[in-house]
């Protein structure tokens, strides 16, 4: 069984990741100790008052004893009073966990006399707060380093582009990578990529990039790659649109004269990629780019039964396709 402390207080802006340990904690404390060993204090009955005297009475149940607070970012300090004195009472010896829990916002903090109250009982402080954007890749790098994992920093770039800013969803990911890579193995941009994004969402960048680059034939043959293993025109325009979008804004800010290597540094891609859709935003243009972007919008509706004409669904795809590369 765990170690546990007599006290704990988990506070931060990441309301999604405070939520998770919350949970977690009450699944192993009644796996521990059964719901009988269990005291929950939620929405109003979350008080000072009612946790002290939950601390001061005496139970009847078996084992450790864990009571879990919510909602102390609510609290004052002038009203901690009862609280300071039950658990100044605290024992090791008395198998007493108490677990406070706070989703901090604009005003809404944890009271520092909690803190203290915590740090003397000898607990433990824990911080979850939302990353900010561009501190994500140097948080993704520290997480994997927790797991035993080693990313570069492009393969950290690749994870943020492909799963997005969520920290919850980032972790989850950084574990799968972390059981199924080999020990001592060093992942890169092309190897993150290649384990997190699905098939069809890679092929289907595949055709955009080719419709970026004005390489038709190779769109065509990603194509039908992608039909052959059953993938419908309807999902896989939304990534060929995002792909080819992206390349317009890149495009766009090519003619106001941004750098491109601050244009780079935006894209949160791979390095080679991001050099790739540079160059090939520039050679073909804003408005051959403009153009393909209508085009794809003109398929879409198609697709969806809006457009006018009998052409299979394949038959309008590719002349599409021919189009946009000619």
């Amino acid at each position: 069984m765990p170690k546990f402390k007599t006290a704990y207080l988990i506070h931060g802006d990441d309301h999604g990741r405070i939520a998770e340990r919350r949970a977690r904690l009450r699944s192993l404390a009644e796996a521990i100790s059964g719901a009988e060993g269990l005291e929950l204090f939620e929405g109003e009955a979350s008080t000072p008052e009612n946790v002290a005297t939950a601390l001061d009475a005496m139970t009847l149940a078996l084992g450790r004893r864990f009571i879990i607070v919510d909602g102390v970012e609510r609290w004052k300090d002038k009203d901690l009073d009862s609280l300071d004195a039950a658990m100044g009472g605290l024992d090791v010896a008395a198998e007493t966990t108490v677990s406070f829990f706070a989703r901090e916002e604009g005003r809404n903090k944890v009271p520092d006399r909690l803190h203290k109250l915590i740090t003397r009982a000898g607990g433990d402080i824990s911080s979850e707060s939302n990353v900010k954007p561009w501190e994500l890749p140097k948080w993704v790098l520290a997480r994997a380093a927790e797991l035993n994992l080693e990313l570069e920093p492009d393969g950290a770039r690749a994870l943020i582009h492909h799963v997005g800013e969520r920290q919850q969803r980032l972790l989850r990911e950084l574990e799968k990578l972390a059981l199924g890579a080999e020990e001592g193995a060093r992942l890169d941009a092309a190897e993150v990529q290649e384990l997190t994004a699905p098939s069809a969402e890679r092929k289907a960048w595949a055709v955009a990039d080719g419709l970026v680059a004005g390489d038709g034939p190779a769109a065509v043959r990603s194509y039908l790659a992608l039909r052959d293993q059953g993938e419908r025109l309807t999902g896989l325009l939304y990534w060929i649109s995002q792909r080819v979008r992206l390349a317009h804004e890149v495009a766009v800010a090519l003619d106001a004269g941004e750098p491109p290597a601050q244009i780079k540094r935006r894209l949160r891609m791979p390095s080679s990629a991001a050099d790739r859709l540079i160059g090939d935003a520039r050679r073909s243009g804003t408005e051959r780019l403009r153009r393909a972007i209508v085009e794809i919008a003109a398929l879409e509706l198609a697709s969806r039964g809006g457009g006018r004409g009998g052409a299979a669904e394949d038959t309008a795809a590719l002349t599409a396709i021919g189009r946009i590369a000619a």
